[in-house]
């Protein structure tokens, strides 16, 4: 990731509306802010979440509360909780989440 040509800012995360995206199962509700080609989001998932496709996108998600389960096309499985991480090239593994719990994510790709 390369990061050139934004400046300085402040984000109070109360103002983005949110977008609703429903799951297979359950809801998200996603906040996002773009800066040149790279999103910064605020990531909500409601209980019983189960996305709806396999992601081939590259992120950085932060748990920030909840528990997070991340399902690779390989069979993998992994459970982020709160303060945990998870990195992934674009192209890497396709991936997927859902949550038993709900969540919520700082998110960037």
């Amino acid at each position: 990731m390369e990061m050139k040509s934004i400046p300085f800012g402040v984000t109070d995360w109360t103002e983005i509306e949110a977008v609703e995206v429903k799951g297979e199962t359950g809801t998200g509700y996603w906040k996002t802010c773009e800066f040149n080609n790279i999103n910064v989001h605020m990531v909500e998932y409601s209980a019983g979440y189960l996305a709806d496709h396999w992601c081939y996108k590259g992120h950085i998600l932060f748990c920030i509360e909840g528990e997070l389960n991340t399902e690779l096309k390989d069979g993998r499985t992994f459970t982020l909780t709160s303060g945990m991480t998870y990195q992934v090239a674009d192209d890497t593994i396709a991936h997927r989440s859902s949550t038993q719990t709900g969540a919520k994510l700082f998110i960037v790709d």
